[in-house]
């Protein structure tokens, strides 16, 4: 793989940890949504519709979509697919900073083994 075939790959698994981000901070706009009746579902939808910092993340997300079709014209989705891990790593991580989210031991295991995983398949 290239560095460019990897830095797109790698650019859209950052957009995507960044659009799971945006999605938390609309949602803790809208606090825990009642799905007990019609009248709650409907405004908890306009809610996020309307929720700038929903609306930027799904943005981020159709942009990640298409650097991951122009990877896989690149590369096989066997190599590329296993790449996405690294979207949890970001995604724990940049949760952790920025809403204060647990970093526990085993959670911290799972990225390691992760991140092996990753450059064990990155050599492959």
């Amino acid at each position: 793989m290239t560095f460019a075939t990897f830095s797109i790959i790698f650019a859209g698994v950052l957009l995507n940890s960044a659009a799971q981000l945006m999605l938390k901070a609309g949602a803790n706009t809208l606090g825990t949504v009642a799905v007990g009746n019609a009248a709650s579902l409907l405004a908890a939808g306009w809610g996020a519709a309307t929720q700038p910092w929903i609306l930027l993340g799904l943005c981020c997300y159709f942009v990640s979509a298409g650097l991951w079709v122009l990877a896989l014209t690149r590369v096989d989705v066997t190599v590329a697919y296993p790449l996405l891990s690294m979207g949890y790593v970001m995604a724990a991580l940049l949760a952790w900073h920025f809403f204060g989210e647990a970093l526990t031991a085993s959670r911290i295991l799972g990225i390691a083994i992760i991140l092996v995983g990753v450059v064990v398949l990155g050599r492959g």
